[in-house]
């Protein structure tokens, strides 16, 4: 094919064939990330397997998995089953692993049982870039984003979803028993099979209200009247949309306005931002070891008495006020009367 830019014959034989190194540029992230987590002393920070056991099947080194773990955090791969697909081939984990393939369910363990020591990393690397002086501004940016947890809208419960199921299944046998009734009312002329089935929906509705009735006294017993069956610490909360919510968490995160780099952050299940302002511009001064803190967010987070805390810590708060009156969100004004006193009688004047 002339006049096109040709690529190498896949069957070409090399005499010294091309390292592994040499398909990752100088200038490439995760260069950063490898040489970040090499300088860290792992078991220091508590990660589980730093040391390997005498006996059973070798295990993958920690620093391993946590190149892994932050090369997916940088690039939006929060899947451990996609992470698992990037390291066969993506040639930037390839590079970064040496050509190790871990499974999901590896990957997933590493998560799971080191949270306590990733959260430490994190603090190594905003020690890192104090260091750095990269937080020299003194300024951060906060908001919270809701995160979708693994928990099937119906496997949570709140007092309202528990009252409107058991209505409606109240409702399924009401009807169901409607139709018993008409059948006996036509008798033979109604299959057999058809009042069966009539009543096996039945029994089941009622075994389901007993399950209902069960979960409904332990959610009771939680602060918030609130339980979730796959993952019991995730929440029912509202989203910007209209009649719309997730179940999963709130997390807050504090940002540099200079670089963008987060410094502070927080999971939490609340799925209101009006009470966290304080807790993380505190946190966020915290990490930056400076005495006066000035504070970015949006109206979410307007609260009097956070300000006030904030304002007590030295932490200068930036925020718009929320429109809580209705006639101002509507571009109108109240009506104003005016009445004055003429003769017996009073004239009432009125402008918008």
């Amino acid at each position: 094919m002339k006049r096109f830019v040709e690529g190498l014959d896949r069957g070409q034989s090399t005499l010294f064939p091309a390292s592994l190194d040499e398909y990752v540029t100088e200038d490439n992230p995760v260069r950063a990330v490898d040489v970040f987590v090499d300088s860290l002393d792992l078991d220091r920070l508590g990660f589980v397997g730093v040391q390997p056991l005498e006996t059973g099947r070798p295990s993958y080194h920690p620093g391993i998995m946590l190149k892994l773990y932050i090369y997916g955090y940088l690039n939006r791969v929060p899947s451990c089953r996609r992470l698992e697909r990037e390291c066969q081939r993506n040639i930037e984990p390839i590079w970064l692993t040496g050509q190790l393939a871990p499974d999901f369910k590896t990957i997933a363990d590493f998560r799971k049982d080191n949270g306590k020591a990733i959260q430490e990393v994190c603090r190594e690397f905003v020690a890192l870039c104090r260091k750095l002086d990269l937080f020299s501004e003194a300024s951060v940016a906060i908001d919270g984003s809701k995160f979708k947890a693994v928990n099937a809208w119906d496997k949570n419960f709140t007092e309202a979803k528990m009252r409107r199921r058991l209505e409606r299944i109240d409702e399924s046998i009401a009807r169901y028993l409607s139709q018993l009734e008409t059948a006996d009312r036509h008798g033979d002329a109604v299959p057999e099979a058809k009042v069966e089935r009539l009543k096996g929906k039945i029994e089941k509705l009622k075994e389901e209200i007993v399950r209902l009735n069960a979960i409904n006294v332990e959610m009771m017993k939680s602060e918030d009247k609130q339980i979730s069956l796959s993952d019991p610490d995730a929440r029912s909360m509202a989203t910007s949309g209209k009649d719309t919510g997730i179940v999963g968490y709130n997390v807050q995160i504090a940002v540099d306005t200079q670089h963008h780099l987060i410094v502070a952050h927080e999971v939490t299940n609340v799925g209101s931002d009006r009470h966290q302002l304080a807790s993380m511009a505190d946190q966020a001064r915290a990490e930056m070891v400076v005495e006066t803190l000035n504070v970015v967010a949006d109206r979410g987070y307007y609260d009097s008495q956070e300000i006030l805390a904030c304002e007590a810590a030295g932490i200068t708060v930036t925020l718009p006020k929320p429109l809580t009156s209705g006639a101002k969100a509507r571009r109108s004004f109240w009506q104003a009367g005016l009445h004055l006193c003429c003769g017996g009688g009073y004239l009432s004047l009125s402008c918008r």
